[in-house]
């Protein structure tokens, strides 16, 4: 992905957020414009509503807190090394 600039990193840093609805209606207003400006960010968007979407189906169980805490942290953790490597 190819996506640089602060309103691309504010929008991808909110977007497990904005996806799960647990942002105010502004943050989410601002969110939704840029995705609909950038290719980029709206690739990404896409991209985890799919996964998203495939977890669910597969999923019936709801994960205790502290575990989904812990997989959204290691996620995190490698698209930052991604990141860093290109």
């Amino acid at each position: 992905m190819s996506c640089e600039g602060p309103d691309c990193e504010k929008a991808l840093e909110r977007l497990y957020l904005f996806i799960d609805h647990e942002l105010d209606h502004a943050s989410c207003d601002e969110i939704e414009a840029h995705i609909e400006s950038c290719q980029d960010c709206l690739s990404e968007f896409d991209l985890e509503i799919l996964v998203k979407t495939l977890v669910s189906r597969s999923c019936s169980e709801v994960a205790p807190q502290p575990l989904r805490e812990r997989v959204l942290l290691s996620i995190r953790s490698v698209q930052l090394e991604i990141q860093q490597d290109r």
